[in-house]
């Protein structure tokens, strides 16, 4: 559809210059996959779909999914890739960065290269923004899910080697390893987004990291140092320094909802909402695959390792969404949490917005906050009616 005119009772928009705010009613007007006009109140012409109730918002970018609907993006075949970007508008996400985990780097190599390969015919669905590499540059203390058999040092020629297809748009790790630091720079000069994670780092060293580039958190609290008032960690670190956006898992189970409250509060525009989603989501009950290793997906909570580890989640990242909405936070920054603020960071102000010029991805959240329909490039991916 080379126009579409979209009009809603509540509507999320982000005007140049301006903070992100709710508007009731609102419009938008698409051109060939492009917003043309965003605004108040409601235009003149016959809208093609009216949205009674909910709210019209952009379409939510995750930066961080392990897998979804039975298939681990590191191993998925080219079907289980079909499945995923053709199913990921179920939940609103309409952009997103695949996660390989914790592997030798002559295997995350290959699967980058079997990715790569298989992109350009992948049916219309939500956007692959790149690939999220979260290891094996971790620390041991901090591994949580990831095999410890495979974790090493950032050396040069490895670094070398993960960037050699160009696909790698974000990297998670541990800023205390040897060599890190310059690992950081590295990326960061070739436009690689670094978060901390997986660590055992001190505040001042992820200080330095930042200070070498570093520009995100991953999932704030879980798998890091914490909060100690005399040994202050990664968290405190992600809590304090306005370079870096924490991610933030919110469901619930891998951060108690008083402390996600604290995390909005104490970073305030910076706060990243990530579902770290693993094969398990979006299934029932049963055994299912993290990284080329079983993990369990429970009647309540997210999946496990044998060893009762939390192994990724189960979350839907429209969920998250309501969740923030649940903990008190204002819609509008329930919003940006997943949208916005992660396009702004990966380097994709085209994304994650409601405003003229922007990319017409935009979902249709129910009163509950659950997607009942999506669009990407202005074409309806997700939903009934027009």
């Amino acid at each position: 559809m080379a126009s579409l005119l979209i009009t809603a009772n509540r509507m999320i928009i982000t005007p140049a210059g301006s903070p992100t705010r709710v508007v009731s009613p609102g419009y938008v007007r698409v051109e060939n996959g492009v917003i043309a006009e965003a605004g108040e109140g409601r235009p003149a012409g016959v809208p093609d779909a009216d949205l009674p109730d909910g709210l019209l918002a952009p379409g939510l970018v995750d930066l961080q999914v392990n897998g979804f609907f039975g298939h681990d993006m590191v191993d998925a075949d080219e079907s289980g890739w079909h499945t995923v970007v053709s199913r990921l508008p179920e939940t609103g996400v309409t952009a997103f960065l695949p996660t390989f985990i914790t592997a030798p780097v002559a295997t995350q190599a290959a699967a980058l290269r079997r990715t790569r390969d298989l992109l350009p015919d992948l049916p219309d669905g939500t956007r692959v923004l790149g690939v999220h590499l979260e290891g094996p540059f971790l620390s041991e203390k901090r591994r949580g899910a990831h095999n410890a058999a495979h974790l090493a040092d950032p050396a040069p020629d490895a670094i070398r080697t993960l960037l050699e297809t160009g696909l790698v748009k974000l990297v998670t790790l541990a800023p205390e390893r040897d060599g890190a630091l310059d690992a950081i720079r590295t990326l960061t000069e070739a436009g690689v987004l670094v978060s901390v994670g997986h660590s055992d780092a001190t505040a001042a060293q992820v200080k330095a990291a930042a200070d070498a580039g570093a520009r995100k958190v991953t999932h704030i609290f879980n798998a890091q140092t914490g909060v100690h008032h005399r040994d202050p960690g990664v968290a405190v670190q992600a809590l304090i320094d306005d370079r870096l956006s924490p991610g933030l898992i919110l469901d619930l189970h891998h951060v108690a909802p008083a402390v996600a409250e604290l995390v909005f509060r104490a970073a305030p525009g910076r706060v990243v909402l990530v579902t770290d989603a693993a094969s398990s989501a979006g299934m029932p009950p049963g055994t299912y695959d993290l990284g080329g290793e079983p993990i369990t997906m429970p009647e309540q909570g997210p999946p496990l390792r044998a060893d009762g580890t939390f192994a990724g989640s189960g979350l839907r990242l429209d969920e998250a969404v309501g969740n923030a909405v649940g903990l008190g936070l204002d819609t509008a920054t329930a919003v940006d949490a997943a949208t916005r603020v992660p396009a702004d960071l990966i380097g994709r102000p085209d994304l994650g917005r409601i405003a003229p010029g922007a990319a017409a991805d935009l979902v249709w959240l129910g009163p509950d906050h659950r997607a009942l329909a999506t669009w990407v490039n202005g074409q309806k991916l997700f939903g009934g009616g027009s």
